[in-house]
């Protein structure tokens, strides 16, 4: 016995293919010519098993003339199983017919001897077996899913290496000169964003800081960290003037309201408390999640608050009194990171099991992202352009267009030299003001850069895009 060479499935079956017309086809290249018979078997198999529930209503031979137009037209009707009552059948086998296709009938007495065409129907009544049938004859109509925009890949540009420590948060100047990062070295460095270079260092937490934010309207800069604390500080002078005393454990995101002088903040208490800048009293604690309260923006319109957490839900909230307006529980996992679109109202929520983009005010559920990124997604950050960027807990690094959610590009981030690679993770992510560039903050203690490809065009990138197929397109 000689041994058997492995060969591919298709391989084999061309083999086979080709022996078989070596063995029956009189010329080579020429497939055989059509056998009728067993044309006429598979097409009589394939109706059998189309329309095998199907009983055809017995023809009755017309006694004259005009009782043939007093009769039904259903006369020839294919009805289905589970109708009870023929004669109910015959009466509204009219209305509710599809039609199948013409059907010869015998010849009527006065048709000048030519046989008259009949309309072959299909009772179109409510049967669980109704969508076997006319699933194969019903038209199908194109997707209208909207089809992406191209953009351009995006690639770093510039990193950035200075903290000590995992950096945890971001946030831009509203000048667009300078962005600041918070790190589990318990720093804040400032950083020039034209050439990358530290401006400043500041000092005054006791544990990492997972939460930074710049108020548009003073020279105010806040922070907050797993040691409770909730800072602002006086960028004029470089140290802390107010504190804001109350979350019983560490705090894990801030961000202010974008018209009145309110902060918020959420934490490992489950509580997002919305303070009064000036006076650094408490104004609400707005508790309702059974988690940590991981995610939070702010908008000047109802729902001026809109918070996630690690109990997977999502809570827009009534900041006249402190109440929750309605909650979403769409997501399975933790909602680590949410995006508001800064020009559409909608926004998006990041959950290790799928991205969500909902529609405001009322949180209507909009559709998934397209794609899975099958990690746990720290972060994400979208432009005016429709760019959405998520940065995953694996390193991932997804782009991703609005409109339709289609994944346009994936790529990995590359840990500094000397780190190990499980330390590929991002952490925090925003786009400046102009939303030409974006910052991320990672697990290496990094901070990378990125910019748009000015060199891609359609041709050398092409859009990849299939419209999702579990959607109904009949």
């Amino acid at each position: 016995m000689e041994a058997v060479e492995p060969q591919s499935l298709k391989k084999l079956s061309f083999k086979s293919l080709k022996r078989a017309l070596d063995l029956f086809s009189p010329l080579h290249s020429h497939l055989a010519p059509p056998d009728p018979e067993s044309k006429r078997i598979r097409i009589s198999h394939k109706v059998n098993t189309e329309y095998r529930g199907i009983n055809a209503v017995a023809n009755q031979p017309p006694r004259q003339a005009n009782a043939v137009a007093q009769t039904p037209v259903a006369s020839n009707a294919l009805a289905l199983p589970g109708l009870e009552d023929s004669s109910d059948r015959q009466k509204g086998g009219a209305q509710n017919a599809l039609v199948v296709g013409p059907s010869i009938q015998s010849k009527a007495p006065n048709d000048g001897g030519l046989p008259s065409k009949s309309i072959t129907a299909f009772s179109a009544s409510g049967s669980s077996e109704r969508n076997l049938s006319t699933a194969a004859i019903m038209e199908r109509i194109p997707s209208k899913w909207p089809r992406p925009l191209w953009h351009a890949p995006w690639k770093t540009y510039r990193v950035i290496s200075g903290h000590l420590g995992w950096v945890r948060s971001i946030a831009f100047d509203p000048s667009n000169t300078w962005f600041c990062t918070g790190s589990a070295d318990r720093t804040i460095k400032i950083w020039d964003v034209a050439s990358g270079r530290l401006k400043l260092t500041l000092t005054g937490h006791i544990e990492q800081i997972r939460g930074l934010a710049v108020s548009s309207k003073h020279t105010y800069m806040f922070s907050a960290g797993d040691d409770k604390q909730v800072k602002c500080w006086d960028l004029e002078q470089n140290k802390v003037i107010r504190s804001y005393h109350g979350h019983l454990s560490g705090v894990y995101c801030l961000a202010l309201h974008p018209t009145i002088d309110v902060l918020l903040t959420g934490g490992r208490d489950s509580v997002c408390r919305v303070w009064d800048i000036r006076s650094k009293q408490q104004i609400y604690a707005l508790s309702g999640h059974d988690n940590t309260v991981c995610s939070v923006f702010t908008r000047p319109t109802d729902p001026q608050v809109v918070t996630g957490s690690h109990d997977t839900t999502i809570k827009f909230w009534d900041l006249r009194f402190g109440k929750t307006m309605s909650t979403l529980t769409h997501h399975k996992k933790s909602v680590r990171a949410m995006a508001q679109h800064p020009t559409e109202n909608c926004f998006a929520s990041a959950s290790a099991d799928n991205i969500k983009k909902f529609n405001l005010p009322r949180g209507e559920f909009l559709h998934n992202m397209l794609s899975q990124q099958k990690t746990i997604i720290n972060a994400m950050a979208v432009n005016e352009e429709g760019v959405m960027a998520t940065g995953g807990d694996n390193g991932s690094m997804w782009f991703w267009d609005w409109k339709s959610g289609h994944n346009f590009q994936q790529s990995q981030t590359i840990v500094q030299p000397g780190s190990l690679d499980s330390e590929a993770g991002i952490y925090a992510l925003s786009y400046d003001l102009t939303g030409s560039r974006l910052v991320t903050c990672e697990a290496d203690k990094t901070i990378k850069m990125w910019k748009q490809d000015e060199t891609a065009t359609p041709e050398t990138h092409p859009l990849n895009f299939k419209p999702p197929k579990d959607i109904r397109r009949f």
